[in-house]
């Protein structure tokens, strides 16, 4: 699987408005500015958490984003799968009842599913959070995803 440029910018826009936590309100331009990334592309990145639970928006002067949870509630995982629409390496492992014809006489199945299973539990093993701590432990300002 490869994760598009807008998973990974996702991924960077959210870490950005994790590590302004304390800043209230963060404005878009200043989320594309220290991440070199334009703005208009973080608008088209917004508009995929709208009906989610992620973001809480300020209109108006002191307007912009911030995260409505703690950046430990937010898994890479969860955060890809929003954005890249699952993280799923095939079709059939990526529904709860696997409807494939095939399902009954695939030898290849259960590697698919372990490869899921493997990638699944990595990528929600890590949050915003370890990140943030995995960099100021080595005292890196800058990161790249």
């Amino acid at each position: 699987m490869k994760i598009s440029t807008k998973g990974r910018y996702s991924l960077r826009m959210l870490l950005d408005l994790a590590e302004h936590k304390n800043d209230g309100f963060v404005a878009l331009r200043d989320v594309a500015e220290r991440q070199g990334i334009s703005k208009k592309y973080l608008e088209q990145i917004v508009t995929l958490f709208n009906n989610t639970d992620y973001l809480r928006t300020n209109r108006g002067y002191q307007g912009g984003y911030m995260l409505a949870k703690e950046p430990s509630k937010y898994t890479v995982g969860e955060i890809l799968r929003i954005t890249e629409g699952g993280l799923a390496p095939i079709d059939c492992v990526d529904k709860v009842q696997n409807t494939c014809e095939r399902r009954g006489s695939c030898k290849t199945l259960p590697v698919w599913e372990g490869l899921n299973k493997v990638m699944s539990e990595y990528l929600d093993a890590i949050s915003l959070q370890t990140i943030i701590d995995d960099y100021s432990d080595i005292g890196a300002d800058e990161y790249y995803i």
